[in-house]
């Protein structure tokens, strides 16, 4: 489904391009409340079986490019070294949202984010050419994110930070955040998401929206500590 300026679209169905803990648990907390989705990861479809039976007749297996075609929106979780392995042109259109981390002793280094000069979440971006990127739920394990979800307007509710450079986009995943038991932070573009990457104050503290934007304002920019 393309996004359209102004307009919070209704979104049923989730692709996964990366099962494992984040995506995987955002894959459950999606079924349970009333989404299908599309699992995918890097081993194949079969290797899947075991979850898509545990979330029942609303989820099926694919590959990533099943998954990009048939999401409304899409979520990404892939280790961020294999990003440009990302199908770019069924993405277009579409919101997607980002949970990757960047480490180096995984990823291998990348000179640019190493020295604040750009954020992992703006190189998925341009590899993204016509996606509409929000960067959310890379800073909260997966263990918290199964089971910190409160409903709205419950006190000291969990808040995550969101980051995008298109607005209708970023409501979107406000919402999202919102059906799943958390409040959201607009924490600016894609280009200040390094706020709550590895190693900052929000990374995996459990804030509520005060607190949230404190860690946020807290943060020190790679290369400029």
């Amino acid at each position: 489904m393309t996004l359209s300026a102004g307009v919070v679209p209704v979104m049923t169905t989730i692709g996964f391009i990366g099962s494992g803990h984040i995506g995987g648990t955002l894959a459950r907390l999606a079924v349970q409340h009333g989404y299908s989705v599309i699992l995918s990861n890097s081993r194949g479809p079969e290797t899947l079986v075991p979850l898509v039976t545990e979330l029942g007749d609303a989820a099926r297996a694919g590959t990533a490019q099943e998954a990009a075609e048939g999401g409304d929106l899409v979520v990404v979780s892939v280790p961020f070294g294999v990003y440009q392995q990302v199908p770019a042109e069924p993405l277009v259109g579409k919101l997607v949202i980002d949970t990757n981390n960047y480490y180096w002793e995984r990823d291998g280094h990348f000179p640019a984010i190493d020295d604040g000069t750009t954020t992992s979440a703006e190189l998925l971006q341009a590899h993204l050419t016509g996606a509409f990127l929000v960067k959310t739920f890379n800073h909260i394990t997966s263990a918290d994110l199964g089971t910190n979800g409160l409903p709205a307007g419950t006190p000291d509710r969990r808040a995550l930070a969101v980051s995008g450079d298109d607005a209708t986009a970023k409501a979107t995943t406000v919402a999202l955040l919102d059906t799943f038991g958390y409040d959201a932070v607009d924490a600016g573009p894609l280009a200040e998401s390094w706020r709550y990457q590895r190693d900052e104050p929000a990374y995996l503290g459990r804030f509520d929206v005060a607190g949230l934007e404190a860690a946020l304002a807290a943060a020190v920019r790679p290369g400029q500590g």
